[in-house]
């Protein structure tokens, strides 16, 4: 696998090595061993999720102010790009995101360590996406970032138009008015 840091250290993308040929594909999608080495510490996955989402939809950006959540995103089927920013207020990185593209094709995954807010906009119809969390869903601990924050200026990729948000997504604070970590 290849672990690569991203603009903001903690964030990481992981590539694992993809073995194909005319009958298709095979790849270790996940290694505790080699994801603890690259994270430096010990982590322990306690549910795993999974979403479906049709082109347009946008989900985030969520986070848990308390029993935070890391999480370890792929897609298995379409394509999103995927958001992280640092909520952490006593980090030098505070309120920077980085966005990575996630597909069915390019088997990248994201590593979104707990202390940020995530969320991603859907690029295909329709897409599933798989995620590891640290911690267990806790609805009353969850928050949401407004998506479109002009403090935080995500770039996001190919929303012609306004995109699909939940009920809870459309009534998201803007940064400067959400409960942050310290």
């Amino acid at each position: 696998m290849k672990i690569t840091p991203t603009a903001i250290s903690d964030v990481l993308v992981i590539e694992p090595t993809v073995f194909g040929d005319a009958r298709g594909f095979f790849f270790e999608s996940f290694s505790q061993k080699v994801f603890e080495e690259a994270v430096g510490r010990r982590v322990q996955f306690v549910q795993d999720n999974h979403s479906r989402s049709a082109k347009g939809v946008l989900r985030g950006l969520h986070y848990q102010i308390h029993q935070p959540q890391g999480k370890l995103i792929r897609v298995v089927r379409g394509s999103v790009f995927d958001v992280a920013v640092d909520i952490r207020r006593s980090s030098s990185t505070f309120g920077s995101w980085v966005g990575v593209e996630l597909t069915e094709f390019n088997h990248k995954q994201l590593w979104v360590p707990e202390g940020f807010a995530h969320g991603f906009v859907v690029g295909a119809d329709p897409t599933e996406v798989l995620y590891k969390t640290t911690d267990y869903y806790a609805p009353e601990h969850e928050r949401s970032i407004v998506w479109n924050d002009p403090s935080l200026a995500i770039e996001w990729p190919g929303l012609g138009s306004a995109p699909t948000l939940s009920a809870k997504d459309k009534a998201a604070l803007p940064l400067t008015n959400a409960e942050v970590f310290p």
